[in-house]
């Protein structure tokens, strides 16, 4: 493509925000579209323009970077009726291809894919993993999977979103598996952590030292040390959501589940989480997982 293809960003919350401003620093043409007021004033005071429609934003841009929360919300910006397949077509030139970077089940991405490519539109499954400072500075991780030439086609902007862009493969799908391991992984460290370090505090331990202690030894992980770090300061204000987490982690024991594999942990993983969002702490930083296996544990500042 000679020119930088324009970009439209579906979602601009936690991850969407800083991906869509970080693309705009590198020389992007970026629009936006939320559903939420707060979120697009937010986009405005960023100096971002923000589209009424998915299907007004699919109008003007050359990719669309779908950044939205579970499958339900991409049904509705890909298929609703002011949705991505609703567009006029182009007068000249190819529709909007679609980069899927939700969270989701394989089987979800295969049929998006699908049925995008019965209105002419093309798909890449490319999950992302890294937090909001990542997506902002374009230091994250993306899990692409799609056709070569689409990923080839996009290579750029990729790397200008993630300074680690692994190949999966070709098939659609194959991308949100590699992910929903990673975050199985995750899951199951950060309900470990939190239980460690719950169990140093109640034996008498000093927990700031304790988490010193772990993250300078054989237990640490990149997980426990950004999250529990979090749970010392008494911050848990949300970067990543306690139930965005526990929809990753049962995505993901489902999936092993389907494909006739036990999770043992990963079962444990999900039951603390499941227990943190009946504790009433869906909207807090998922760090605050360590409520449930400790509910004393509320260290201040």
């Amino acid at each position: 493509m000679s020119t930088p293809p324009r970009i439209g960003v579906i979602g601009i919350g936690a991850m969407g925000l800083p991906i869509a401003k970080n693309l705009r620093s590198k020389g992007h043409a970026v629009r936006v579209r939320d559903i939420r007021e707060s979120a697009v004033q937010a986009a405005a005071e960023s100096g971002l323009v923000a589209c009424s429609s998915a299907r007004e934003l699919a109008a003007c841009s050359d990719l669309l970077i779908v950044v939205v929360v579970d499958a339900a919300q991409i049904e509705a910006v890909l298929f609703g009726a002011d949705g991505v397949v609703h567009a006029d077509p182009p007068a000249a030139g190819a529709r909007p291809a679609v980069m899927l970077c939700s969270t989701i089940a394989p089987q979800d991405s295969a049929q998006f894919g699908r049925r995008l490519a019965e209105s002419g539109i093309a798909t890449l499954d490319a999950p992302i993993s890294g937090g909001p400072v990542r997506a902002g500075n374009g230091t994250m991780s993306i899990m692409v999977a799609g056709e070569r030439a689409l990923v080839e086609r996009f290579d750029g902007v990729l790397h200008d979103m993630a300074s680690k862009v692994f190949r999966i493969g070709e098939t659609l799908g194959d991308g949100a598996k590699t992910k929903l391991v990673n975050n199985l992984l995750a899951g199951i460290n950060l309900t470990a952590g939190a239980e460690a370090l719950a169990l140093g505090s109640r034996l008498g331990l000093d927990p700031r030292q304790l988490f010193d202690v772990i993250c300078a030894s054989s237990g640490a992980s990149w997980i426990f040390e950004d999250r529990m770090a979090r749970a010392l300061a008494n911050d848990y204000a949300p970067r990543a959501q306690t139930h965005i987490l526990t929809k990753d982690v049962g995505l993901a024991v489902s999936m092993a589940r389907a494909a006739n594999i036990d999770t043992p942990f990963g079962r444990e993983a999900l039951r603390a989480f499941e227990a943190a969002i009946a504790a009433g702490l869906a909207d807090e930083d998922d760090a605050a997982v360590i409520k449930s296996v400790a509910p004393e544990f509320n260290h201040g500042a």
